[in-house]
């Protein structure tokens, strides 16, 4: 429940990024951000559970952050130049690489089944007909998602707070990015910035449940529905900016659906096994 919501979150974001217009990512990506680092801080301050950073987790929420903010400028400069449901089915690579680094360094068990299925799902959109470094661009930015979501799940378990991971990581991609907006300042019309902010107040949204998401479950067993924001933005890209995918992408898309049921099944099948050897 938790990814899905995240999911229809960072679908009616990339809307909101897409309907600010002409501008910079960079400076998308510093008010996307500081809309999460008010919010996260309030929750914080709010919060009557003590704010636990945990010893050793400093160098995971620096990688979060890191991974993050490069995972944001390449999905923002995507959704400005192709489709948004291709950019986000770049972005999409993430749950795959969510479950490969969570094999690697939580050593979280990888079989055969999940393995053809993370393959399946890295569908690209037709590359020959969109803007390459775009392309590029959101593929990147899907590869970084993925190794920042595998630190939440690193700083779920060493039990950091999730409001503390989601304001170190607001804050520190407003202060890299805040050098850079400054040097390419774009003029902002108030619609615009009404625009960001809804932006932002979406990608809070979403940070905050799907931290919830990789603090509650193992990777391998939610981040398939992840995917679901593509099936959320295809509905809104048709909607509100009248575009229709092809038909390489509408095969992707049904893929998808496909094996997330097979994920779902086949998981529920391993549980119930589990259940009765017990």
């Amino acid at each position: 429940l938790f990814i899905v919501l995240s999911a229809f979150s960072f679908a009616w974001m990339s809307t909101f990024v897409r309907l600010a217009g002409d501008l910079p990512s960079v400076e998308k990506s510093f008010f996307r951000n500081l809309v999460a680092v008010g919010v996260a801080a309030f929750t914080m301050i709010r919060s009557k559970e003590k704010i636990v950073m945990g010893k050793g987790n400093l160098k995971f929420l620096i990688l979060r952050a890191l991974f993050g903010t490069i995972g944001i400028l390449g999905n923002f400069y995507a959704i400005d130049h192709l489709v948004l449901s291709d950019a986000n089915m770049l972005n999409k690579m993430s749950p795959f690489f969510v479950i490969l680094f969570s094999y690697l360094i939580l050593k979280e068990d990888l079989t055969l089944v999940q393995g053809i299925c993370g393959s399946l799902f890295i569908i690209k959109p037709t590359f020959a007909n969109a803007n390459l470094v775009a392309s590029l661009a959101g593929l990147c930015g899907g590869i970084a998602a993925g190794a920042a979501y595998s630190m939440v799940r690193v700083l779920g378990q060493r039990k950091c707070s999730g409001s503390l991971i989601i304001f170190f990581f607001s804050a520190f991609s407003c202060l890299t990015t805040l050098p850079l907006m400054i040097l390419n300042f774009e003029p902002i019309s108030a619609m615009q910035l009404l625009y960001l902010l809804l932006a932002g107040a979406a990608a809070t949204s979403g940070q905050f449940c799907i931290t919830a998401a990789y603090f509650h479950a193992p990777a391998r067993e939610i981040s398939v529905y992840d995917y679901s924001q593509i099936i959320f933005t295809a509905i809104i890209g048709f909607f509100l900016f009248g575009q229709v995918p092809d038909a390489y992408s509408i095969f992707g898309y049904v893929v998808i659906l496909a094996m997330a049921v097979v994920m779902f099944l086949y998981n529920n099948g391993k549980l119930g096994k589990k259940k009765e050897n017990a």
